[in-house]
């Protein structure tokens, strides 16, 4: 509980409307995607100005208040998760479009700013940005720059990291830094910039970020095709990215396809059921692409990899397609499933996918098993479902444990714990198969240099 006289002066700060002390006021803003951690934060405070956000943190250094930011709240890692008395800093308020420049084809925005808000203001002036992923409906721009987030165009457009020109932050000693200020040219030192992107709220608060912007894609076509077994996925990922510049290469199980099509009510791709499924779109600005697609597709159903496929007629049925990769994570969270988010280099992929499958059959027999992910950036998602037999608890403790099985494999292959969801509370006793020592002991002592009484986040990424 926090005393009356940190209630006053958090009220001065940010309003009385603007600090949220009702149980189901801090259920709401206390929890993400996760589902493993009960929401137990002391109070919620909705500042409006980067300069609120900073007298915020000024009074936690001054009381040794520990504070959780929070955008969309739609991560995965439990990364917004406030379990421990914290204050929770949400950055709704935070949501104006601040400035744009045509010129430099870039916008400067609140943390706060919605990732589909981005994007459709990026069309209405004949731009794009490319960063795309199933929740982009719900969230932030500072929680996607916070924990880098990815999505299905990587492939060709690369995480956020590649999109951010600038930053304004609060540190967690509550002062401002104005961060490489929108420049593509700047070879001055440091880039601090880039530590706090991916940082997940351990060194700052995100506050304000400029973004580059870029020309549309030209029309696209999506082909989604059968493949018969999960090595063949790589053959034809090789097979096509040789000729064709993919934008995306995704793929999902027919488990998955299943549960999307029956929850969501969207249609089977076409009628024959395939172990696999992959998701191709390419840029089709002449003739020459799409005939050069069929001669791949029949070459691969020669192969003996692919059993059926389709190829978007229309804009229309292009989105329908991906509606079927898109809402396979919005579906799965009914089941609150327990998720490995893990990645290797392409090149690795094929002999990692052998082992992990074969460890994940022999350790799971009895569980509903959901794979899909990004493959054609190494990124594999893999969903366990919890059978009605076990309570939350011991679901959790077998899945941690075959976790760390699925981190000495990862370690073998030097691949990663997870590939664009974070490490937050989910994953931070697995950081060790991703990073050495020497590289936590570092991170660590980068923390203390920008938030020197710890009160950022706390328990997230490490202790």
């Amino acid at each position: 509980m926090l005393s009356e006289q940190i209630i006053s002066r958090l009220t001065k700060i940010v309003g009385a409307e603007r600090l949220l002390l009702e149980a189901g006021e801090l259920q709401h803003f206390g929890v993400d995607r996760t589902t493993i951690w009960r929401a137990n934060p002391s109070a919620v405070v909705l500042p409006g100005t980067i300069e609120e956000v900073q007298q915020v943190v000024l009074l936690a250094n001054e009381c040794n208040l520990a504070i959780v930011p929070s955008g969309g709240r739609t991560g995965l890692s439990g990364g917004a998760v406030a379990k421990d008395g914290e204050i929770v800093v949400a950055m709704d308020r935070l949501n104006q479009m601040l400035d744009f420049n045509p010129i430099d084809r870039c916008v400067s925005l609140g943390a706060g700013v919605i990732t589909a808000q981005l994007q459709d203001f990026a069309a209405e002036r004949g731009l794009f940005y490319p960063v795309d992923f199933a929740s982009t409906g719900s969230s932030q721009i500072g929680g996607n720059i916070a924990t880098n987030a990815g999505g299905i165009n990587v492939i060709r457009y690369g995480m956020t990291r590649e999109w951010v020109i600038g930053l304004k932050v609060v540190n967690g000693a509550g002062e401002i830094l104005n961060l490489n200020r929108g420049l593509v040219k700047n070879n001055t030192g440091y880039d601090f910039r880039h530590l706090f992107i991916g940082s997940e709220g351990t060194l700052g608060l995100i506050c304000e970020a400029t973004i580059q912007l870029t020309r549309p894609p030209a029309a696209s076509t999506v082909l989604v095709l059968g493949i018969d077994n999960f090595p063949a996925i790589l053959d034809v990922l090789r097979v096509f990215s040789a000729e064709i510049d993919l934008s995306a290469f995704e793929f999902f199980s027919q488990a998955a396809l299943d549960k999307v099509t029956e929850h969501q009510g969207h249609v089977k791709p076409f009628e024959t059921r395939t172990p696999f499924y992959a998701l191709l779109e390419f840029e089709t600005a002449n003739e020459s692409v799409l005939e050069s697609a069929m001669a791949l597709f029949e070459t691969c159903v020669e192969e003996g990899w692919v059993l059926d496929g389709v190829l978007s007629q229309s804009l229309a049925q292009a989105k329908a397609l991906w509606k079927l990769r898109e809402d396979i994570s919005e579906t799965l969270w009914h089941w609150q499933p327990y998720k490995n988010d893990i990645s290797v280099r392409v090149s690795r992929m094929p002999d990692f996918l052998r082992e992990v499958d074969e460890l994940v059959a022999g350790r799971y027999p009895d569980f509903e098993v959901i794979w899909y992910g990004h493959i054609g950036d190494g990124n594999l998602h893999l969903n366990i479902l919890r059978p009605e037999t076990l309570s939350n608890e011991e679901f959790v403790a077998k899945c941690g444990s075959v976790s760390a099985e699925i981190g000495q494999l990862l370690a073998k292959y030097e691949g990663s714990i997870s590939a664009e969801h974070g490490v937050g509370l989910l994953k931070k006793d697995y950081l060790h198969y991703s990073r050495s020592p020497l590289e936590i002991k570092l991170m660590r002592e980068i923390k203390k240099v920008f938030d020197p009484n710890l009160i950022l986040n706390p328990g997230k990424l490490f202790d």
